[in-house]
């Protein structure tokens, strides 16, 4: 059994935004309890052709989001047909996986599921998560609380389950948690890896795609809450299955 400071983490990016991919970076490290050290980027902006088994030399998959990649364009992503290859590959050799946003919407595209666009009534700021009887016995929600508070800012969403999926964690507008059945590989469409602070900082950043305006904007940031609960689930993820292997 390895120790927290032997775990090695290969955190992929769909980020071409220099300030973000170090926040990303930063945020996966500390709301999992790992050193930044810890972490290999695999940028597929920078490197869109990569081999399935790379992740053969890591203990886990970490996906992350993207502020300006559609995962429904599919014909201008040259890596998509990569990154689906690798997630086929850690399905069949159970390597576990924690993909958040885009990283959600490429594991539902990849098993067959259907992810729709919709720019004029998507989530954005710190809004609620409902939980199924799932997730009650989960390994990594068992103890979150129905309703926890989760940052979310999206404009593509899946709305069914995919086929070898168990549903966790939705909102009356999507699904926002996947666990694959038998597989130690969970999804959310929000972003346990962002909190309040780095919230503001990025909706701020990247206002012009995602609201209407400044009173938009403004009301977002004033919404804008702590997620306790929902940055736990990365560090349940490091504790209850990578450390307990």
């Amino acid at each position: 059994m390895k120790k927290r400071g032997q775990l090695k983490i290969l955190l992929m990016q769909i980020r071409d935004d220099d300030v973000v991919i170090a926040e990303e970076h930063d945020s996966f490290a500390r709301h999992s309890g790992l050193r930044k050290e810890q972490f290999s980027l695999l940028n597929v902006f920078e490197t869109p052709a990569f081999p399935a088994n790379r992740v053969d030399a890591f203990d886990a998959l970490f996906i992350g989001g993207s502020s300006n990649v559609n995962v429904l364009k599919t014909d201008q992503l040259p890596f998509i047909q990569n990154a689906a290859e690798m997630l086929f590959y850690c399905i069949e050799i159970a390597k576990p996986v924690f993909a958040s946003c885009f990283g959600h919407q490429m594991v539902v595209t990849a098993l067959g599921g259907e992810i729709i666009s919709d720019t004029d009534e998507h989530e954005m700021g710190t809004i609620p998560i409902r939980l199924t009887a799932k997730a009650h016995t989960d390994l990594l929600y068992h103890d979150v609380p129905d309703g926890f508070l989760a940052v979310s800012v999206h404009q593509e969403r899946a709305l069914e389950t995919p086929s070898g999926c168990d549903l966790l964690a939705y909102t009356d507008m999507c699904i926002h948690g996947l666990k694959v059945k038998e597989k130690p590989i969970w999804t959310t469409q929000f972003h346990p890896e962002v909190d309040k602070q780095v919230l503001v900082e990025r909706v701020t950043r990247y206002a012009k795609k995602y609201t209407s305006g400044a009173d938009q904007l403004q009301s977002v940031i004033d919404s804008a809450k702590e997620t306790p609960e929902s940055n736990r689930l990365l560090k349940n993820f490091v504790d209850r299955v990578l450390l307990a292997k």
